[in-house]
Parts: structure tokens; C-alpha cells; sequence
């Protein structure tokens, strides 16, 4: 099979995929409507009581909410607000995919969620450190950066010794294998799937582009802060696969963003507690 008939066949297979549950899909619209009346999200979320029962046990967790217990679905909006529900949505949805064995990638279960989930809470804490405010969208676009590897694993896995050839022997970054060999890599395999489930521009273009910052055209600062963390969890060990770290952190990125070691030191130790904390809820999903 040609390169061009094997991204028909991944594009394909991304199409395959279903939508997003229908609660979930149903609030995330509401979220995206700057006018949602509080009861109608209330409404949409109690029409599924495993979104309801999962909302809140992530609205209770020590990265969201600290001390304080929230008891009701209304209490969780009112003192987390809408963006903080737009994620918990969000993470609840793409858990599923995230606790999926990733063969293609050498990935045993739970392992693409717990990188998904430190590279979101790394993006966080790194502009905390940095004394910048975070784009809304920086945890959620973290969270789904490399949901495109559970599309394109069998793939990989298929064309592994031709991939791997060009990454190792001929020092080309792994997704630029990933494309040479399959016509396409992990980071556009992601952004397709969230185009069709029709989450915001702003997430889609960093998850597409998330390896290629010279490409991106959107919010500098939300795209640095994904792409340093990213890198920094994978520094850490975090959702290493067969691409191990064969993904090169870009110097202008750190540059921008006035990375050094002190830095990046702080936000790892901060990024292994907040991975802790949400890697409890989710028991032996998430393999330590």
C-alpha cells in the first residue's frame, strides 16, 4: 500500500470514530454558548449519571478543587466556574481512549492518560511558575495533544520497522517518520478526530501542530506552554513509547518562554503531584 492509500485509511478510520457521548457532546456545546443558563448545563449533565458521578469526582480532587468538599453538581460550577467544567467534561470524555493499549507505541494501558494528563497539568503550572495567566484552553489542549497515537497506533505497528528505521538510523524526528511512511503523523491524526467532534479551533490547531511550532498560527503563549510541557513529561518518563524521546524540543519555545533549569525542575515536582492526584481517581486505569 502506497503512503497516499495508507492516509486514506487512517483519515478513514478517524471518521469511523464514534462522537463523543452524547451528554458529554450535549454540554460541551452549552459551554462553548457565552449566554448558557446555569440549569440548562445542570440539566445536561444529570442526564448521564456516570458524567455526573465522574464531574464531581474530579470537581472533588486535590488538583481542582483542594480542601473543601463540593456536594452538588451546582456548587462544582459555581466555585469552579465554566472553564474548569468545560475540562472536567472533557477528561471524562477522552478517558476511555486514554486508558486504551497503545501497541503501535509500546503503550500498556493507562499509560497515553497519564501523559495526557501531566503535559495538561504541566502546561499549567509552568505558566504559574513563569508568572503568566493561562489561555483558557491550556489545560484542555494539553489533555488531547496526543489523543491522534490511539488513531494511528495500529498503523505504526503495522510499518514499524520502516518508521522506526528513519527515526533511529536516519535521525528524523518520529512524527516526521510517522508522515513519510503512513502520509500522516499522530499530531494531524488528533487534530481531525477533534475537528469532528467539533471542539474549539484554538485546541485543534495546537494539537495539530503541537510538534511543528514554525506552522502554528494561533496563540503563541498557549502553544508554548503545551510544547514545553510535553516535553518536559516526556524528560520525566512519562508516556514513553517506542518514539521514546525522539521529539525535539523547540529552543525558540524555550527561548520565549525564558526556560531554565530552576524552572523546569519546579514544574516537574508540581507536575508529579498534580499527576498523582487525578491518577487516584481513575485506580488501575491509569497504571502507575
Amino acid at each position: 500500500m502506497n503512503t497516499a492509500s495508507k492516509r486514506d485509511s487512517i483519515l478513514a478510520k478517524v471518521r469511523s470514530i464514534p462522537s463523543l457521548p452524547t451528554a458529554a457532546t450535549k454540554v460541551i456545546a452549552l459551554l462553548r454558548d457565552l449566554e448558557v443558563e446555569l440549569d440548562d448545563l445542570l440539566r445536561a449533565i444529570e442526564y448521564d449519571p456516570g458524567l455526573t458521578s465522574n464531574v464531581l469526582r474530579l470537581a472533588n480532587s486535590a488538583y481542582f478543587a483542594g480542601p473543601r468538599t463540593i456536594g452538588s453538581l451546582r456548587e462544582a460550577i459555581v466555585r469552579l466556574g465554566m472553564n474548569r467544567l468545560f475540562q472536567l467534561v472533557i477528561t471524562t470524555a477522552i478517558t476511555p481512549f486514554g486508558r486504551q493499549e497503545v501497541k503501535g507505541y509500546d503503550l500498556s494501558s493507562g499509560k497515553l492518560l497519564e501523559h495526557a494528563m501531566s503535559v495538561a497539568v504541566g502546561a499549567e503550572e509552568l505558566a504559574a511558575q513563569l508568572g503568566l495567566k493561562a489561555p483558557e484552553e491550556t489545560f484542555t489542549a494539553g489533555l488531547l495533544h496526543d489523543l491522534g497515537k490511539v488513531v494511528l497506533g495500529t498503523f505504526v505497528d503495522a510499518d514499524a520497522p520502516a518508521i522506526i528505521e528513519l527515526a533511529y538510523e536516519h535521525h528524523v524526528s518520529f512524527e516526521q517518520a510517522e508522515a513519510q511512511v503512513l502520509g500522516i503523523d499522530h499530531a494531524e491524526a488528533g487534530a481531525v478526530l477533534l475537528e469532528q467532534w467539533n471542539l474549539p479551533v484554538s485546541i485543534v490547531d495546537v494539537v495539530r501542530w503541537h510538534h511543528e511550532p514554525d506552522r502554528y498560527e494561533g496563540d503563541q503563549l498557549l502553544f508554548d506552554l503545551v510544547h514545553a510541557a510535553d516535553s518536559l513529561s516526556l524528560q520525566s518518563g512519562i508516556g514513553v513509547g517506542i518514539d521514546g524521546l525522539n521529539y525535539h524540543a523547540s529552543p525558540e519555545v524555550l527561548a520565549r518562554l525564558h526556560m531554565n533549569a530552576e524552572v523546569a525542575e519546579k514544574v516537574t515536582c508540581k507536575m508529579l503531584v498534580g499527576l498523582d492526584s487525578l491518577r487516584e481517581l481513575f485506580g488501575s486505569g491509569a497504571a502507575k
